[in-house]
């Protein structure tokens, strides 16, 4: 348990909760932008920010609600690698991406990620995005502490490519949903917002208090 936490502490791979305020703007800015087919990343190949863009549409679909990327979520996680996210770990987000997208690329039989399609997608996520057994959660956990230790020592590791995509997988859908959270349009629109709050209701019921919407971060 102790390596788990520490594997939790370690910003859930992302660390993304020291996003600084400069790339949260980019999650403001979702009118006017091109169709992210042709987004040129900052920092991801053109093809692997498609892919990337692709799957964070079937995990925040446009409903009555817009999608990640008319929320600019794509953007930001690509910034936020190339800014914020230090190296050791950042190569270890590449890595698992590369597995994930390998595995998409051998169930599709498509050549190249710029011809998938959600589709292609939804199937591989929903393999890896499945509930795992706490046997199954912890003996991933060893296996990335045991990765991710070797790497700071300056060694060598390799990891399993389901182990790697269960965690690409998870930790995008947490990225993307906390972005998505803290986007202004979201958070003022979707979400229950007050700007400036001053009853404290310590048991009030969720549906009641804001029709069941969780507040804004």
């Amino acid at each position: 348990m102790e390596r788990r936490s520490a594997l939790k502490n370690m910003g859930l791979a992302f660390g993304y909760a020291v996003a600084t305020p400069t790339l949260l703007s980019l999650l403001q800015s979702c009118k006017n932008k091109p169709a992210y087919a042709e987004w040129v990343p900052s920092f991801l190949e053109k093809e692997k920010g498609y892919a990337m863009a692709q799957t964070l549409d079937v995990i925040l679909p446009k409903t009555d609600t817009p999608s990640a990327t008319e929320m600019n979520v794509h953007a930001f996680i690509d910034s936020f690698l190339d800014e914020v996210m230090p190296l050791e770990q950042r190569d270890f987000v590449v890595m698992k991406m590369n597995k994930f997208y390998d595995k998409v690329l051998a169930e599709s039989g498509k050549e190249t990620l710029m011809d998938i399609e959600a589709t292609d997608i939804e199937p591989v996520l929903q393999t890896y995005l499945r509930k795992r057994t706490d046997e199954e959660e912890e003996a991933h956990s060893e296996a990335i502490m045991s990765y991710m230790e070797a790497i700071m020592k300056g060694g060598e590791a390799s990891l399993d490519e389901e182990v790697a995509s269960y965690s690409f997988a998870n930790d995008l859908r947490d990225m993307a949903t906390w972005a998505y959270k803290n986007s202004e349009f979201v958070g003022e629109e979707v979400l229950a917002y007050d700007p400036i709050p001053a009853e404290y209701i310590g048991c009030g019921d969720l549906n009641t208090l804001t029709n069941g919407k969780a507040w804004s971060l």
